[in-house]
C-alpha cells in the first residue's frame, strides 16, 4: 500500500480497559496468538448499534470472564487515542480496510477474587495474566501501541500503581 492509500484508509471503532485491582495493579494477559511475549489490557471493536460501554464489559468479560457485577466504573479517556498498524502488518489485519484503531478506554476496578477471573474463554485471547504496574505495563506492550498505554496510564494514573 502506498502511504496516500494508508492514509484514506479509516480507524476501526475499538475500546480498551484499565482493570486494577484494589491494590491499583493493573490486569495484563499474555497473547496467546503470539511468538514473543507481548502482553496487553483487554481490548476489542465496538458491535454495530453498540455503545462505548457496553463493548468494554463486553469484552472484559469475553476475553477475562469478569462479568460486569465485579467492576466498578472508575473513569474514560476524555477523548479517543488512536494508533497505527506498523507497515508489516497494514493488509493483513482486519482484512485490510483499517489503518489502526481509535480506542475509547475505560477504567474499572476488579472487586472479585482472583479466581473470578477466568481466561480460558470460548475464544480465548490470553495464554496467562497477572496483575503488573504501570511501568511494567509500558514495558510489556508491543512497541506500536506504547504511545496509547502511555496515554491511557497517564489519563488513568490517580488510581494506578507504579
Amino acid at each position: 500500500m502506498t502511504p496516500e492509500e494508508i492514509s484514506r484508509l479509516p480507524y476501526r471503532p475499538n475500546v480498551g480497559v484499565t482493570l486494577i485491582n484494589p491494590e491499583g495493579l493493573i490486569f495484563a494477559g499474555r497473547r496467546i496468538d503470539s511468538n514473543a511475549p507481548a502482553w496487553q489490557m483487554p481490548q476489542g471493536g465496538i458491535d454495530k448499534g453498540e455503545s462505548a460501554e457496553t463493548a468494554a464489559l463486553r469484552e472484559l468479560e469475553e476475553e477475562t470472564g469478569v462479568v460486569p457485577s465485579l467492576v466498578q466504573y472508575l473513569a474514560r479517556t476524555d477523548d479517543p487515542v488512536r494508533y497505527d498498524l506498523p507497515p508489516e502488518l497494514l493488509g493483513k489485519i482486519w482484512k485490510g480496510k483499517y489503518r489502526g484503531q481509535e480506542q475509547d478506554w475505560f477504567l474499572y476496578r476488579f472487586t472479585g477474587s482472583d479466581a473470578q477471573v477466568n481466561i480460558a474463554t470460548d475464544h480465548p485471547e490470553f495464554a496467562e495474566w497477572r496483575w503488573i504496574g504501570a511501568a511494567e505495563m509500558l514495558d510489556a506492550i508491543v512497541p506500536f501501541k506504547r504511545p496509547v498505554y502511555e496515554a491511557v496510564i497517564a489519563a488513568f494514573r490517580p488510581w494506578l500503581a507504579s
